[in-house]
C-alpha cells in the first residue's frame, strides 16, 4: 500500500506553491476589478434605461430591440464596420507578409537586421500624431495630396478628402499607406524564419522557388501567424472608433459611422448608458462568435501538418 506521506508535498514545495499562488493573486484581482467586473456590469445595465446620477428604469430587452428595429444609424454603422474590417484584414494579411518575405530573402544578415529595425521604428511614433499628420498635412485642402494633383494638372480631382461622403471611407482606409506595420512584419518574419531549412532545401531541389515557393510552401507554413493576425484584426476592426473619432467623428453625415462611435455617442453625448451597454454587449457577442469560427475553421500550420 502506498504511504500517505509520499502523497503529501513536502513543506518547501508547499511554500513554493503558496508563493506562486500569492504572486498570481494581485494580477488576477486587478484583472477581475478592471476587466471582468466592468463586463458583468455592462451586461446587467444593458437591461436598464439610465444616466449617471439619474433614475434607473428596468426596460428588459427594449435596448436591443431598439438597436435592430428603431435606430436609423444601426445598419449604416454595421455596413461601414464590415467594409473597414474587410479592408483591414486584406491589408494586414498581405502587405506585411510580402515585406517580411522580401526581408528574409536578403542574403546578408546585416541587411536583414537593418530592415527589421527600419520597419519597426514607426511603432514608436504616437498613433494620434500619425492621424493628425494625415488629416492636416496630406488630406487638407492645401495638403500634400491636393498639391500633388495641382502640380500634375489634375485640379479637377482636388477635394476635401475627409469631408466628401464619396471619398471619406476610402481616405480613412488609405491612412497608414503603405500599411507596413512593424508589429505585423516581425510576426510574419518570425514565422518565415521558423520554417525548417530542410523544407527550403527540398523546395530548391524540386525547383520550387520564387513566387511559387511563397504561395505553396511559405504561406501554409505561417498559417499560425496568419490566424493570429486575422483574429487581432477582426477584434480591432469591430471595436475601433478612436481613430474615426479623431479623423472624421463619423462624418461627413454617416459616411464613416461605426457601432463603436454609436456606442460612444449614446453614452457620452446622449447620456443613454443603458443603450450604449447594449451595443457593447452585442459587439462582444459578434467578436466572440467570429473568433470561435476562426479558431474552428481556419487551421494553423501545426494543425495542417497534423492532418497530413
Amino acid at each position: 500500500m502506498t504511504s500517505l506521506s509520499g502523497l503529501i508535498p513536502s513543506w518547501p514545495r508547499l511554500r513554493h506553491i503558496g508563493a506562486c499562488y500569492a504572486v498570481l493573486c494581485a494580477p488576477v484581482a486587478l484583472l477581475a476589478l478592471f476587466v471582468y467586473l466592468p463586463v458583468i456590469w455592462a451586461f446587467s445595465k444593458s437591461l436598464y434605461d439610465f444616466e449617471i446620477g439619474g433614475e434607473v428604469r428596468f426596460v428588459g430587452l427594449a435596448n436591443y430591440i431598439e438597436f435592430f428595429t428603431q435606430d436609423p444609424t444601426t445598419y449604416v454603422a454595421i455596413r461601414n464596420v464590415l467594409i473597414f474590417t474587410t479592408a483591414a484584414v486584406l491589408i494586414r494579411l498581405s502587405v506585411p507578409l510580402v515585406v517580411a518575405k522580401l526581408i528574409i530573402s536578403l542574403p546578408n544578415e546585416r541587411w536583414r537586421h537593418f530592415y527589421r529595425v527600419l520597419f519597426l521604428l514607426p511603432v514608436v511614433v504616437s498613433g494620434v500624431a500619425v492621424l493628425l499628420i494625415w488629416t492636416s498635412l496630406i488630406y487638407s485642402q492645401n495638403g500634400l495630396l491636393n498639391e500633388l494633383l495641382r502640380a500634375l494638372g489634375l485640379q479637377r480631382f482636388c477635394r476635401t478628402w475627409l469631408g466628401d461622403p464619396a471619398t471619406a471611407m476610402g481616405a480613412v482606409i488609405f491612412i497608414g499607406f503603405p500599411w507596413v506595420g512593424g508589429f505585423e512584419v516581425l510576426i510574419y518574419y518570425a514565422g518565415l524564419a521558423a520554417i525548417p531549412e530542410t523544407v527550403n532545401e527540398a523546395a530548391r531541389l524540386e525547383g520550387c522557388t520564387g513566387v511559387r515557393k511563397f504561395l505553396l510552401i511559405d504561406i501554409p507554413m505561417v498559417m499560425s501567424q496568419l490566424k493570429l493576425m486575422l483574429v487581432l484584426t477582426i477584434i480591432a476592426g469591430i471595436q475601433s472608433f478612436q481613430n474615426l473619432l479623431i479623423v472624421t467623428r463619423g462624418g461627413p453625415g454617416y459616411a464613416t459611422y461605426v457601432p463603436g462611435l454609436q456606442m460612444y455617442y449614446n453614452a457620452f453625448s446622449y447620456q443613454r448608458f443603458g443603450y450604449a451597454c447594449a451595443i457593447g454587449v452585442l459587439l462582444f457577442f459578434l467578436i466572440f462568435g467570429l473568433t470561435i469560427l476562426n479558431m474552428k475553421y481556419f487551421k494553423s500550420s501545426e494543425e495542417l501538418q497534423a492532418s497530413t
